[in-house]
């Protein structure tokens, strides 16, 4: 059963999600907070993988954490024409009786910005080190979650976006991982070296 283009299901979801809204207000402010602002805490992320690689080596682990930040970027530029071609209205445009804690705007709904780069994010660093990636894993079910809540998106707005950002990241890495690690091993032979390699390169798995 399809309602407004919409599955039965995701329409039932996001209904559940706003109930549980409405019954919530202890916590309006800090999910409203961690809805609007937790791009900080990804960019926090994409540092701390830089870092991991920077000190642990090897230069393909460094090459993992430039081409996160890369994929980032354009995973959520290419979300652009996406969201304007689509059109989809968001929730509170649609729905009037609802709970909205969201900042209305008149941009659209899906794929969610936010969701695509917590997906991009969220696989970057996964790359470069496997508790950074669970980490940013929590952090961006957390965020898909709250984004529902305020009401900005439908699930499958976040859904798509986490998935979209995801694979533009894994799609990056197979295709200029190689490119990306030579470039880290000569920029690592100039005065470039303090930012990319803090230590021997010896190998050693994903921690």
């Amino acid at each position: 059963m399809i309602v407004g283009g919409r599955m039965a299901v995701d329409e039932s979801l996001f209904e559940k999600i706003n109930h549980i809204a409405v019954v919530t207000p202890w916590l309006h402010g800090v999910v409203s907070g961690y809805a609007n602002f937790a791009p900080v805490l990804f960019g926090l992320l994409l540092l701390a993988g830089w870092w991991t690689a920077r000190r642990a080596g090897p230069p393909e682990r460094v090459a993992a954490a430039v081409l996160a930040g890369v994929s980032t970027l354009t995973a959520v530029a290419l979300n652009q024409p996406i969201v304007t071609s689509i059109h989809e209205p968001r929730p509170y445009t649609t729905h009037p009786g609802i709970l909205v804690l969201a900042h209305r705007s008149a941009d659209f709904s899906f794929p969610s910005d936010h969701a695509v780069m917590a997906g991009a994010v969220m696989a970057g660093v996964w790359m470069v080190s496997r508790r950074l990636g669970i980490l940013a894993g929590i952090a961006a079910l957390s965020l898909a979650f709250a984004r529902v809540y305020i009401a900005a998106h439908y699930p499958h707005d976040v859904a798509a976006g986490l998935l979209l950002g995801a694979a533009v990241t894994i799609i990056v890495n197979l295709v200029f991982r190689r490119s990306a690690t030579n470039l880290v091993q000569a920029a690592s032979k100039t005065r470039l070296r303090p930012l990319l390699l803090a230590a021997a390169t010896s190998g050693g798995g994903r921690h």
